[in-house]
């Protein structure tokens, strides 16, 4: 069956088919790789993610982008540094240069993005995040929050003070939580928030995927890829900034030794496919959830139209043509 569709926005890409954005001095030749290998996903808009380091290292993996200039690049996601610096919530993010939240840093660094910075992920509890999450409001940049242990109170503070996001809600988190009392059912429950998912069957089981976007609505989902390089690769070691991280045959992204995920070699394509699958869904209810849902989000339009063939025996998107243009 052919389908046509609005391009495809992910809102969390750390690298693609070969390429890391956290590593400094990329060239205008691989970015437009990345870029031209995402297209052929759907992705017609994206924001590249810089994680947790130091304010010369994001400037540095920034400056590459600013140069491109492609529109495909709506803007940068900055996941960090203002995170939670405790084993399991922080991630994979480096803990030697997780910061409290700051206003200062945050505008060095959007200072360093030329202004591009339109997303940050934090944490509520750490020492100034209240402070900053109303200042970003403030100036129109979105707010997630990832990489939180928060209660229920701060939560709900930081919904008041502007946040609006759960960043890949269910990962980002201590493998062990208590039933009832920990950061996963208040960003569920809140109306305020909108949550983002990565649905590759490694990050989320596909029944608490299905349990979730239930829980949060559609109207309140997104799908996001958290791509590192190892997307549309071959298994093998890749890196993330300065972590080293395996794929393996199965396309689980990992820490060698541990079983602690280090981002996804998800594309935007199959995530659509494996929500249908996963949690029962029909094309046409998850296919938003991919493109107007996060461009809404942003406050932006979807990049041009995707036509593609749909395979509903193996829930399979086939990108045939993008035609160009913003739509109205």
């Amino acid at each position: 069956m052919t389908v046509t569709f609005p391009g495809f926005v992910d809102l969390q890409v750390n690298g693609f088919a070969g390429v890391d954005f956290n590593t400094a001095g990329c060239t205008r030749e691989q970015l437009t790789h990345a870029t031209e290998m995402m297209r052929t996903t759907g992705v017609t808009r994206f924001l590249p993610t810089l994680i947790t380091s130091t304010l010369g290292r994001f400037a540095a993996c920034a400056k590459p982008w600013l140069e491109l200039g492609t529109p495909a690049m709506g803007g940068f996601h900055m996941e960090g540094p203002y995170i939670s610096p405790v084993d399991g919530w922080r991630g994979a993010h480096p803990q030697r240069h997780v910061v409290a939240g700051s206003i200062d840093d945050f505008r060095r660094r959007q200072e360093a993005a030329g202004g591009r910075i339109v997303l940050v992920t934090l944490a509520p509890e750490v020492p100034g995040a209240l402070r900053l999450i109303e200042h970003l409001a403030g100036e129109g940049v979105r707010v997630a929050i990832g990489h939180s242990a928060a209660t229920a109170a701060q939560i709900d503070d930081a919904i008041l003070a502007g946040a609006t996001i759960s960043t890949h809600l269910g990962n980002g988190c201590a493998p062990l939580l208590p039933r009832h009392e920990n950061p996963l059912w208040p960003q569920l429950a809140a109306d305020g928030l909108t949550a983002s998912f990565i649905a590759d069957g490694h990050h989320l089981p596909a029944s608490v995927l299905k349990a979730m976007l239930r829980a949060k609505g559609l109207a309140r989902a997104i799908l996001v890829t958290d791509a590192i390089s190892a997307a549309t690769s071959p298994a093998g070691r890749y890196w993330l900034g300065d972590l080293e991280v395996a794929l393996s045959p199965t396309g689980r992204v990992s820490q060698p030794g541990t079983e602690n995920l280090a981002g996804s070699a998800l594309t935007m394509d199959a995530a659509v496919g494996n929500t249908v699958r996963f949690c029962g869904l029909s094309l046409d209810e998850v296919l938003p959830l991919a493109s107007t849902n996060p461009a809404r989000l942003l406050g932006v339009t979807p990049l041009g139209m995707v036509t593609a063939e749909w395979d509903a025996v193996h829930s399979r998107l086939q990108i045939r043509r993008i035609a160009t243009g913003i739509n109205k």
